[in-house]
C-alpha cells in the first residue's frame, strides 16, 4: 500500500479574522472550521493534510521550503499577498510542488487591484468565489491531480 499523500495548506494574512472579517464576502465558517473539514477530507480519501495560517511573509515562504521536503503538494490561500508578493510567487516556484491557490471571494469581482494574482501563472488551477467549499474543491483537485501522475 503506498504511503497517504501529503498536503500542506497555507493561509496568509488575516484569514485568522474568518467570521469577523467581511463575512458578508469571507463567509461566516472559522478558519478552525475549514481546517477540521479538510482533515476529514483528506483522512476519508486516504491522505493527510497539515494547515498552517501566519500573517507573516516570511513565515509562509519559510513553510513553503520546508514542504518542498516533506509533502506531495500545497493548497494556497495567499490573502492580500496573492497580489503583492513576488517572494511568496518565487518560493511556490522553486519548491517545485503542485501548488492549488485558492480564494473564498471572488476575486475577479471585487476591486481591480485584486484581480492580478502573481501567484495564478505558476499554479495548477485556482478555485475562486465559493468561500469555504473553495478549499474543499482544491483540496480535491489536487489529489486527483497526484494520483493521476503518481
Amino acid at each position: 500500500m503506498p504511503e497517504p499523500l501529503r498536503i500542506v495548506v497555507l493561509h496568509g494574512p488575516n484569514l485568522n479574522l474568518l467570521v469577523f472579517r467581511e463575512p458578508s464576502l469571507y463567509g461566516r465558517v472559522t478558519l478552525e472550521e475549514i481546517n477540521a473539514g479538510l482533515t476529514r477530507q483528506a483522512k476519508e480519501s486516504g491522505a493527510q493534510v497539515e494547515c498552517f495560517q501566519s500573517n507573516h511573509e516570511g513565515e509562509l515562504i519559510d513553510r513553503i521550503q520546508e514542504s518542498s521536503r516533506i509533502a506531495d503538494g500545497i493548497v494556497i490561500n495567499p490573502g492580500g499577498l496573492t497580489h503583492t508578493s513576488v517572494a511568496l510567487r518565487d518560493a511556490l516556484a522553486a519548491g517545485a510542488l503542485p501548488v492549488v491557490e485558492v480564494h473564498l471571494s471572488n476575486i475577479y469581482a471585487r476591486e481591480e487591484f485584486r484581480k492580478h494574482s502573481l501567484v495564478s501563472p505558476i499554479v495548477l488551477g485556482v478555485v475562486t468565489g465559493f468561500g469555504a467549499l473553495s478549499y474543499t474543491v482544491g483540496l480535491a483537485a489536487l489529489l486527483d491531480h497526484l494520483r493521476a501522475t503518481r
